[in-house]
């Protein structure tokens, strides 16, 4: 650890204040003008609010919703409300910067994200192959963004105005702060922050930064001056003279317990101290010359000399955390390590409680062009008054006029996908504790959940009834990430600001979380209890370990509010897979089952739960499939569509599928010590885990015939009721063919072209993307039906294909 001469230790007090209020800002004078019906997208729109220029635009990948679950109107509207002319530049043309100029140049910054998605998951399945559809453009057209966008945009507007700040954000930046495993070019690339030479980044959900920072340029601060707000990431260099003060950890290698600081000698005088270090000290070297000190902002080499730090109780020598920061290992060490790229995923991990994570740091680069990019602790939840304030800003809840069709209507050819499945749905909450490792909810949105106020709630339901076109009653959805955290959170704030576990459910349920869902089951009763509303359906995704733990939500949810079919996502059914997983066992979904049979009985209804399951995730083997399968058809499920592991960005399960290691148990370079993981890579065994989830799927059987062969199983190959696959082959074109095939690249006949071809003359790069590929399969089958927007279901062996097509958010 290293700190200045005069470092001051510092206590953990200013770490843990409580964070200035969205609405105790003094509003921006510009708050004359009034709220805009929509942001505008246009000049035109411009003068007509009366505006000679923006202060602020955003630029999305997104087409335009004014609705509070996308990302630009939240952010566009937040800051509306502090008095800034926000524009809004939806899925511009990036070929060029002219679209980039279409509102002038903004008087603070420009904000950039590639929308609600990732630009790539957007764009790419889990095969790799190009999705033919956006569910967040008009039409559902794809291609309307381009590859990285982040990137792209960030370039963009540069080119447009070089002094303009930009500040990145979004799900896209806010997965790629650190050098990360990118699976569709399959190797570790740098910080996004470094490739898209933004000003900043921001992370995670941003008002409480992106308005602090909005402020403070509005003031004439530099933008880079902006070196201590919550949930911010920027690049400095290793010698940046604003170090002074801080203590560094450095968590660079594995295997090593790091240098020891040897014990000190507190009758030192300071210079004593100094000399006792091999340096000197500045100011009495300063005395000696008869000069005075040099000025922090001097062109003289920092000095950092050790110096005591406080000591708490019986603990060995601690830093304060607010003025401490971990470095990680460089961009130049992960990039080929696969341990050290393990390791840095865990220490990230473990610095993700907002109650007591400190900075990190990571070097890109070496010798003079070496930079450090440094990231903040994550944002301070929102307080329930401030969530209310985010969802009861004026927001006009439908698309820009300027996406409406000739009869003024976002219904027909122009319908964006996206806003019809959150048309008529309430998101009551945000963040999610489950930490389950193939979701990067967490390192998003945060582990502590931040819910409305029943009131506000109530308030969005009742202006959907009086104010959307076209509700017919029935609200899709009270949810969220999940949909049943509400007001549930840790017992004591103390214990959750110290806490640092990567769950609260697992391997079960914490015995400091509270899980009472009866404020969620009175906002249930008052909500349906409301005028006009027939129905309240629940569309997010179910914490059914969660749920156990409260018969009368079971029974509530049971009784008013499935649509015959409710989602939940066991995910698997065998201990390997669910451990690096962090899902509890299948014992407990049994448990939900009973429970759902019995209120559904009750309530003289026939319901079924449709679960949701994931091919080929890290630590599955070919006989945990096969188990898996074998449970399916012991239970009469059928998977329609099947869901295989996508690698995003910084999940933990993407650092598994990496490097091979769990960084869950500990990283060793030591085979006797961490966890080894089996990795499911290449299209053969990828292809047989999807197809033991489709075991009644005929194009499958030869496949599986084969495996269950080599594995020592042909026992359950057979024409009775107790075996797997049958003897016997149908005629088949012997393909798997997606029931999603609408959404992924068109497959073409052996040496035939490519269906699409790219745009002659135009030179194919890394942003625009790659050509749909030839892959040689055969043609899709005629006559099949377009499939459901979920990428994964089973449904009950008989029951109807709508089974398997409920809307919504993904089950938890």
């Amino acid at each position: 650890m290293s700190a200045t001469l005069e470092a001051p230790v510092r206590s953990d007090a200013k770490a843990n204040a409580k964070p200035k209020a969205l609405t105790a800002y003094r509003p921006y004078w510009a708050k004359r003008f009034g709220t805009a019906p929509f942001l505008p997208m246009s000049r035109r729109e411009m003068d007509k609010l009366g505006w000679d220029s923006c202060d602020i635009i955003i630029v999305s990948g997104d087409a335009y919703v004014d609705h509070p679950s996308f990302g630009m109107a939240v952010i566009g509207r937040t800051l509306e409300a502090q008095g800034f002319r926000v524009g809004i530049i939806a899925q511009p043309d990036w070929q060029s910067a002219d679209a980039f100029r279409a509102l002038g140049k903004p008087n603070l910054f420009f904000g950039v994200a590639a929308g609600n998605m990732d630009s790539m998951i957007n764009r790419y399945t889990a095969d790799r192959k190009i999705r033919s559809d956006d569910a967040y453009t008009p039409g559902n057209v794809g291609g309307k963004r381009p590859d990285r966008a982040t990137l792209v945009y960030t370039q963009r507007c540069n080119e447009a105005f070089k002094d303009v700040p930009v500040v990145i954000g979004g799900i896209e930046a806010s997965l790629r702060r650190i050098a990360h495993y990118d699976y569709w070019s399959d190797k570790v690339r740098r910080s996004i922050l470094v490739d898209a030479k933004a000003d900043l980044l921001v992370y995670g959900n941003a008002e409480r930064a992106i308005v602090e920072i909005a402020h403070r340029l509005a003031a004439k601060k530099p933008i880079e001056s902006i070196t201590d707000v919550r949930g911010t990431a920027f690049m400095r260099k290793p010698d940046d003279l604003a170090l002074d003060g801080w203590y560094e950890v450095d968590s660079s290698e594995v295997d090593t317990p790091g240098k020891v600081d040897k014990l000190l000698n507190p009758y030192l005088t300071i210079e004593e101290q100094a000399d006792d270090n091999g340096a000197s000290c500045a100011k009495a070297e300063a005395a000696k010359a008869g000069d005075t000190p040099p000025a922090a902002d001097g062109a003289k080499p920092m000095l950092l000399i050790r110096r005591p730090v406080e000591k708490l109780g019986s603990r060995a020598i601690t830093t304060p955390r607010d003025r401490t920061v971990i470095r990680l290992p460089a961009y130049e060490q992960v990039k080929s390590d696969n341990v050290l790229y393990a390791h840095a995923n865990r220490v990230l991990h473990l610095e993700t409680n907002p109650g007591n994570a400190r900075a990190i740091v990571q070097r890109h680069g070496e010798g003079h062009t070496a930079r450090d990019v440094w990231i903040n602790p994550p944002p301070l939840p929102l307080s329930t008054e401030e969530m209310d304030h985010v969802f009861d800003l004026p927001y006009a809840r439908s698309p820009h006029p300027s996406y409406a069709d000739a009869n003024g209507s976002h219904d027909g050819e122009t319908k964006i996908p996206a806003w019809e499945m959150i048309r008529f749905s309430v998101n009551i909450m945000r963040g999610c504790f489950g930490g389950c490792t193939f979701c990067s909810i967490t390192e998003h949105e945060g582990r502590i959940i931040q819910s409305r106020s029943e009131d506000s709630v109530i308030r969005e339901i009742e202006e959907i009834r009086d104010k959307v076109k076209g509700f017919t009653g029935i609200i899709s959805d009270l949810g969220g990430p999940t949909a049943n955290m509400y007001r549930i959170g840790c017992k004591s704030p103390e214990i959750e600001a110290a806490c640092r576990k990567p769950s609260c459910v697992y391997p079960g349920i914490c015995s400091n979380l509270n899980t009472d869902h009866g404020p969620l089951v009175k906002m249930y009763r008052r909500a349906r209890a409301l005028r006009g509303v027939k129905k309240i359906l629940i569309g997010s995704g179910l914490r059914y370990d969660l749920a156990v733990q409260s018969p009368e939500y079971v029974k509530e949810l049971v009784t008013h509010h499935v649509g015959g079919y409710l989602k939940i996502a066991p995910e698997h059914t065998e201990g390997g897979p669910l451990s690096k997983m962090m899902k509890p066992g299948i014992g407990t979904y049994d448990r939900f089952k009973a429970m759902f049979e019995k209120f559904s009985a009750e309530a003289g209804k026939k319901q079924f739960l449709i679960p949701y399951f994931i091919a080929a995730h890290p630590g599955t083997s070919d006989e945990d499939m096969m188990n898996l399968a074998i449970w399916l058809k012991h239970n009469g499920f059928r998977a329609d569509q099947v869901q295989t592991f996508y690698p995003s960005p910084m999940a933990t399960a993407t650092a598994m599928y990496h490097s091979g290691h769990n960084p869950l148990k500990g990283i060793s370079r030591d085979a006797r010590k961490g966890e080894r993981v089996d990795i499911v890579k290449g299209d053969k065994r990828r292809r047989l885990h999807k197809a033991f989830l489709r075991y009644h799927d005929p194009n499958n059987w030869p496949l599986l015939r084969d495996a269950l062969k080599d594995m020592g199983r042909a026992d359950l190959i057979g024409n009775g009721k107790h075996h797997l696959i049958p003897t016997w082959q149908p005629t088949t074109d012997g393909s798997y063919q997606s029931a999603r095939r609408s959404n992924s690249t068109p497959v073409a006949k052996t040496g035939a072209k490519p269906a699409t071809k790219p745009t002659a003359g135009r030179i194919l790069t890394q942003h625009t993307g790659l050509p749909p590929r030839d892959n040689g399969s055969r043609p899709a089958r005629p006559g099949v039906a377009k499939p459901a927007s979920r990428p994964v279901a089973a449904k009950p062996a008989g029951r109807p294909a709508s089974a398997t097509k409920p809307g919504g958010r993904k089950p938890r």
